[in-house]
């Protein structure tokens, strides 16, 4: 079961890589092998500098810890993965937090009823499904005019793009930090709730170092694989980008996932990075951005956790059945 948790770490590294190298690739900063390496490095270096406190929400305040079984965590499992690979087949940037959370959410519901949720939790991952592509967008619309204001009397163009190319390497390291301090710590969320389940742990145990190491290692692997099919709808479709843009997103975004990850708050890194990029194509004008690429990636959000929660849910049931 661990083995299945750190699969899923994985494909979450390969799903959401695109989130970290997107823009560099697409400004052409780096060409695609190096961007990995860049935001796989700062995915594993990301456990010197962030607490567990995302994966204590994940362990704790998702379903009541008395309901937490190996059955409920393989199955809530198997929901996120399945629901990961489709996605990405569709070439779709979904949330595999909410995924996680949605698998989770199914399978204890299937197992022992709709009390079992945790209503505070669910809550507030709930209120920042919608706050965190908001906080992204509106801190890169800030950004980005900011940086517009600043330079337009700036005559030279082209050197001005060579800083920002050079400054890009530096946002999307950030904001690789913040997505390898968010998303690993969800399945460090998961493993503890399954040690506790086999009362390996006490329930009010923190995480172990070598969970911590292992999921960091996963989800930086799995980086390394790619995620090439969502790059282009990141980087490209959903509005161009230029080197002050990338910088703009990947630092609006890195500035909110540092903020929850400091609050304990499981938010997608997916969100935030697609509200970023959302709101540096509107400083130019409202036509810069493809809203009907933009309401593809919204209907993912809005599916996300109830599609996530079906194939849990089915998949218990049917574990139970044999």
């Amino acid at each position: 079961m661990v083995a299945v948790a750190l699969a899923f770490d994985f494909t979450n590294g390969f799903h959401d890589a695109a989130n970290s190298i997107a823009t560099v690739v697409s400004t052409r900063v780096l060409p695609p092998r190096y961007a990995v390496l860049w935001a796989a490095f700062f995915n594993f270096v990301a456990f010197l500098i962030f607490k567990t406190h995302v994966a204590n929400t994940i362990a704790k305040d998702v379903v009541l810890q008395n309901v937490l079984s190996i059955g409920v965590v393989f199955a809530g499992l198997l929901g996120a993965i399945v629901w990961n690979l489709v996605t990405y087949y569709l070439a779709i940037p979904s949330s595999s937090s909410h995924a996680l959370v949605g698998g989770m959410a199914g399978a204890a519901v299937v197992k022992a009823g709709g009390h079992v949720l945790v209503l505070d939790g669910m809550r507030k991952i709930g209120v920042f499904i919608v706050l965190a592509p908001l906080i992204g967008l509106a801190l890169a619309f800030i950004i980005m005019t900011a940086i517009l204001w600043a330079g337009h009397r700036y005559r030279n163009v082209e050197r001005l793009n060579r800083v920002f190319r050079r400054l890009q390497l530096v946002s999307a390291g950030a904001y690789s930090l913040g997505h390898g301090g968010n998303d690993a710590q969800k399945t460090m969320g998961i493993i503890l709730a399954l040690l506790i389940a086999a009362k390996k742990v006490s329930p009010t145990a923190g995480v172990p170092l070598w969970v911590v190491l292992c999921a960091h290692s996963a989800i930086a692997l799995g980086t390394l694989s790619g995620g090439m099919r969502i790059v282009h709808t990141m980087g490209s479709k959903i509005t161009r980008l230029q080197p002050v843009g990338g910088v703009s997103a990947e630092s609006s975004a890195a500035i909110a996932l540092f903020f929850v990850s400091s609050k304990g708050i499981p938010v997608s890194t997916t969100h935030t990075i697609t509200g970023a990029i959302v709101g540096v194509g509107s400083t130019r004008r409202l036509s810069a951005v493809r809203w009907g690429v933009a309401g593809r990636v919204v209907w993912a959000w809005v599916l996300t956790i109830p599609g996530a929660a079906i194939v849990g849910a089915a998949v218990f049931a049917t574990l139970r059945f044999f």
